[in-house]
């Protein structure tokens, strides 16, 4: 396999991972202000204190494989988009810290509260703007450092479908998790979600191939849609899925109630396989490829042991996280 191609599969791995994982628990920061009652914010909290730091180290990883791989895609990125780059940084910084505080504060409590919520949806906004002026393919590089070209009323929707998207799998992750009111708020939540993220899926894709003729090209040029048709229908059968297993009121919901998050999961797969349909072999859509961004040869040849050594050592000890704490958030403890 070619090096260049190597390296964008794990790199579009590691920010599926990332948008996976780290987009539940950035989504129970912006469903936050919907749980007000007693102990209900703390049980928030506990159900993602002993994975959220673990979830940000694919952000990491992503961000080392793109600056060593793909230095060039990596520069027009960060000069471009410094200030929603920034702004998500400190916002994710915010958020640590509301972790460390809040179980230790008194009177300074929802200070805290506000922090982690909004530290939590201002990310996730940024990270949509990041991605919606990408697609739209805005200009990068140094005479665009001072401009505003990403901030669109495409990024800002793209912004808001993130946060919808990542708050419906804090709402499948929270049905999963939880037993009584907050399943069944978390229940409820996930189906309106679930209609919200459906119809922004729908209307991301339309503007995207109305605007954007390459994609447009892709998709619709000879029997393409016909080969391609199965993404978005199996997208519609996984959100009738997800939303009966949230729908249902029955003894069998105990045995099933897991389901609705690998749903959610799969409707990010299918949307993110979508986005590399439409912008293949692009990093930077119409600007730049992944093999003209690549790194000498001799660069990724030196990079390849690091990668084949701490890709299955990341996964291992993600894997082996979440199967030790699998089951139930118990409310008994104090803290976390």
């Amino acid at each position: 396999m070619d090096l260049a191609l190597f390296y964008f599969l794990v790199l579009g791995f590691a920010i599926f991972m990332y948008v996976l994982l780290d987009g539940f628990d950035l989504g129970i920061g912006i469903l936050y202000p919907w749980f007000n009652q007693e102990g209900e914010r703390d049980h928030l909290m506990r159900s993602i204190s002993h994975v959220w730091d673990g979830n940000e180290t694919w952000l990491v990883f992503g961000g080392v494989v793109l600056f060593a791989a793909f230095p060039a895609a990596y520069a027009g990125i960060a000069l471009t988009f410094y200030l929603p780059i920034m702004l998500m940084l400190f916002a994710l910084i915010f958020r640590g810290v509301a972790f460390e505080y809040r179980f230790k504060s008194d009177t300074s409590r929802p200070y805290w509260d506000v922090a982690f919520s909004a530290g939590s949806a201002i990310a996730a906004f940024c990270q949509g703007m990041l991605l919606g002026a990408i697609v739209q393919g805005v200009p990068v590089g140094v005479e665009s450092i001072s401009s505003l070209h990403w901030l669109t009323p495409f990024s800002i929707f793209t912004g808001f479908s993130v946060m919808a998207g990542y708050a419906l799998l804090a709402a499948c992750y929270l049905f999963m998790k939880s037993r009584g009111r907050i399943q069944e708020h978390a229940a409820k939540l996930g189906k309106q979600l679930l209609m919200i993220t459906v119809f922004a899926m729908i209307i991301v894709s339309v503007w995207t191939v109305a605007n954007q003729v390459d994609i447009r090209q892709r998709w619709f040029s000879g029997l393409n849609f016909l080969w391609l048709s199965p993404l978005p229908i199996i997208t519609l059968v996984v959100a009738v899925l997800a939303w009966r297993d949230l729908n249902r009121h029955s003894a069998d919901i105990v045995r099933h109630e897991g389901r609705p998050f690998w749903y959610a999961a799969t409707l990010f797969l299918l949307g993110f396989a979508g986005l590399v349909v439409g912008l293949f072999p692009y990093l930077i859509p119409r600007q730049l490829t992944f093999m003209e961004a690549a790194s000498p040869d001799s660069s990724l040849l030196f990079l390849l042991p690091g990668i084949c050594i701490f890709v299955p050592l990341i996964c291992a000890y993600t894997l082996w996280g979440y199967r030790v704490f699998a089951g139930k958030v118990e409310d008994y403890q104090e803290g976390y």
